[in-house]
């Protein structure tokens, strides 16, 4: 069953509760998506971190009920 851009924001906001979190479904399928991910608690941390950590809180969701995710993270701009 695929999953939906609410379920997916809400399972990255439950792991990094400051991230501002944009997701789009790239083919209207609800399997292809693409998110932006900015959060403080990337500061510091290599691209392959940040992005493990929204695998993380993804919770094993990626090539199940998620079929692909075009991520992008980053620290906000303030």
């Amino acid at each position: 069953m695929p999953m939906d851009a609410a379920e997916i924001e809400r399972l990255i906001k439950a792991h990094i509760p400051d991230a501002e979190v944009s997701i789009r479904d790239l083919a209207g399928d609800g399997d292809h998506y693409a998110a932006t991910v900015l959060s403080e608690s990337f500061r510091g941390k290599s691209r392959v971190q940040q992005h493990q950590l929204v695998y993380q809180a993804l919770k094993g969701q990626m090539g199940g009920a998620l079929h692909a995710l075009a991520l992008q993270t980053g620290v906000p701009e303030h």
